[in-house]
């Protein structure tokens, strides 16, 4: 797989946000671990509503969590 043109920051801000899992994570926007692998990793590009869920869980903007390449 070759990526989607959409970067993120979760990682990082998981780990300033008190080191959170990524289980953590995806209890808390309602989706699965492996949503959140995927996303980090750069092989998934969440829907709107995902983003909007993600950046929220950080107390942050989706621009400071999402990036288009």
């Amino acid at each position: 797989m070759t990526g989607t043109p959409i970067s993120n920051h979760i990682r990082r801000l998981r780990f300033e946000r008190g080191e959170m899992t990524q289980e953590a994570l995806a209890r808390e926007v309602g989706v699965t671990r492996q949503t959140i692998i995927a996303l980090e990793a750069g092989k998934y590009a969440p829907s709107l509503e995902l983003a909007f869920r993600i950046a929220r869980a950080f107390g942050a903007g989706v621009e400071e969590v999402f990036r288009w390449e």
